[in-house]
């Protein structure tokens, strides 16, 4: 599918708090649990990630719902080692992104071309986007998933993180918090203002620091911050 073919479902409407990136909570039965890890320590490597220092290290145990829920796939210009084991027809520039930028769409099922026998094809030259991409970070933001990507929705859903210690706690209750706002101001944002659930969720992360505090941040604040990031 193309990118301009995608439907409406497929960006957040945070000013009607009905769809996509909702914040909802999170309750997982003991006995569908998946062990997600230590907060602060998923936290710090989730950070890593998103900034570029690391791929993210997600327990898939053969999971392929990322590759089959009807995701677009970000390519920079930089991927080169990526884009060369893509063919080109897989390609669409990606919308209000510089010039060299591109996604990659899905088939006729909602599957990443790429996805093969049930495993990814291009797995050691996969996109910068599926190396850093990890469920987790809905449930650790308290944000529901887009419509029709139900199978990371129930595999988000399984996921629980432990606490050891009380900056666990303390960590999570900033992610959510920062996620909360981010989805009262959206339209203060403007243009910075995330599109989507994972958008939400990463964007939560990335300005969770300004929450760590007993009051909430000033709007200016955490606006200049995340349009800094954007």
């Amino acid at each position: 599918m193309r990118p301009d073919e995608a439907s409406a479902t497929n960006t957040w409407d945070g000013d009607s708090g009905e769809g996509m990136g909702r914040i909802i909570p999170y309750i997982v039965a003991e006995d569908d649990a998946l062990a997600a890890g230590g907060f602060s320590s998923w936290l710090r490597g989730m950070t890593q990630a998103i900034a570029g220092d690391r791929p993210s290290d997600v327990p898939c145990d053969g999971c392929t719902a990322c590759c089959t829920s009807a995701q677009f796939v970000h390519i920079s210009p930089e991927e080169t080692d990526t884009l060369a084991h893509i063919p080109k027809v897989l390609l669409f520039p990606a919308p209000r992104m510089p010039r060299g930028h591109v996604l990659m769409g899905y088939d006729e099922r909602g599957h990443c071309p790429m996805l093969v026998d049930g495993g990814c094809s291009i797995y050691a030259h996969r996109p910068r986007t599926c190396r850093t991409y990890d469920c987790r970070i809905f449930p650790a933001a308290g944000v529901a998933v887009d419509d029709g990507q139900d199978a990371i929705g129930r595999r988000a859903r399984r996921w629980r993180f432990e606490y050891p210690h009380e900056v666990d706690a303390t960590a999570q209750a900033a992610v959510r918090a920062a996620a909360s706002f981010l989805a009262a101001h959206r339209s203060v944002l403007g243009d910075a203002a995330p599109v989507n659930a994972t958008q939400l969720a990463v964007l939560a992360t990335e300005v969770h620091h300004l929450f760590l505090g007993a009051d909430e941040p000033d709007p200016e604040v955490v606006v200049e911050e995340v349009r800094r990031r954007r």
